[in-house]
């Protein structure tokens, strides 16, 4: 099956093409290089041993889209092509409404042009925004999203199971992240911010590898533990290979107008400060950090229960926070050599 991965440059992007390679899967990166860098694609054929086929098209711009669907007849498609920074989306929501749900609607159109009836959406469990009860469950209420572009992740959401019960048929899976972290063991490819790191481990990595003065850890002051903000931290390679029983599960669905969700996190929560220990046992090394103030958009706790995903996309994590922050560091190490 070939696969139309948008974003696929990116850090989710990149590590789902590896897991789709390996399980037999032909992938295509679609990607604008907003958020991304084209050196990816080194990284990918030194794990892989393949040049990956790369287009650089915007997915809002619908022409562009049309002519690739034209030209590689694509059997599904993975979107990750979106803004991703909560906090950047608070200044700007009028991007992330333009960018992230525009992109949307092109491929669903696109897709039901050339007859493409497997799609899975990159959502987040920011649409669940700040839970009544922990852990979340798929029928967790969608409450208001505390940034815009959570908002843009539950309005997509909604527009997926529109279109899929509408006329064509469509077949869709929106998996809801939780927090991505760690890199490939590999240390080819990982999470690679342009400019400053919007997330919490690349900004770790890089205070420890001295290219940042020191990390902010933003409130203390919060209901948790140890008053720092409890997220359930998933490694990235775990997530890629979500994707990959996502597609099964679409391709072996015989209903043809099918669509359904799924959390995909560890089902555990930890601290900033407790992910930020685990860091330096990990790794033997101490950081440079101080307590500022809360951040706008910042959900207090939050943490997945992922039994639907374990019982029926048969999937499970396998890594740990440990593995991951030392899969982060290893990659952070490689990049800042060069």
């Amino acid at each position: 099956m070939k696969i139309a991965v948008t974003g696929g440059t990116g850090y989710i992007g990149s590590h789902t093409v590896v897991e789709l390679q390996s399980a037999g899967f032909e992938p295509v990166i679609v990607d604008n290089l907003y958020n991304s860098n084209q050196e990816v694609l080194q990284g990918l054929y030194n794990i892989t041993g393949r040049d990956i086929p790369f287009y650089n098209i915007d997915c809002t711009q619908e022409q562009a889209v049309r002519e690739l669907f034209e030209k590689e007849k694509f059997d599904g498609v993975i979107h990750f092509a979106a803004y991703k920074a909560v906090g950047e989306s608070v200044a700007e929501p009028l991007k992330y409404y333009e960018n992230n749900l525009g992109s949307l609607i092109v491929l669903l159109k696109v897709m039901q042009e050339f007859g493409v009836s497997n799609f899975v959406f990159s959502s987040s469990c920011t649409v669940y925004g700040q839970p009544d009860t922990l852990p979340v469950t798929e029928d967790t209420p969608r409450l208001p999203a505390t940034s815009p572009y959570g908002n843009t992740k539950a309005i997509s959401e909604d527009i997926i199971r529109d279109f899929v019960f509408s006329k064509p048929a469509i077949k869709a899976i929106s998996l809801r992240y939780f927090n991505p972290v760690g890199a490939h063991p590999s240390a080819e490819i990982g999470e690679l911010p342009l400019g400053v790191p919007n997330n919490l481990v690349p900004y770790l990595t890089q205070a420890a590898a001295g290219l940042r003065d020191t990390l902010v850890v933003f409130g203390d002051d919060y209901d948790t533990a140890d008053g720092t903000c409890v997220r359930d931290f998933i490694h990235v390679v775990d997530l890629a290979k979500a994707h990959v029983k996502a597609l099964e599960l679409l391709n072996g669905q015989s209903e043809p107008n099918y669509y359904d969700v799924f959390n995909v996190g560890t089902g555990q929560g930890n601290t900033v400060l407790e992910l930020i220990k685990t860091f330096e046992e990990a790794n033997n090394l101490k950081l440079n950090y101080h307590i500022g103030p809360r951040r706008p958009g910042d959900v207090e706790k939050i943490w997945a229960q992922s039994d639907k995903a374990n019982t029926v996309l048969k999937w499970k994590t396998e890594k740990t926070l440990a593995d991951s922050l030392r899969d982060a560091w290893r990659w952070q190490q490689k990049i800042t050599k060069k």
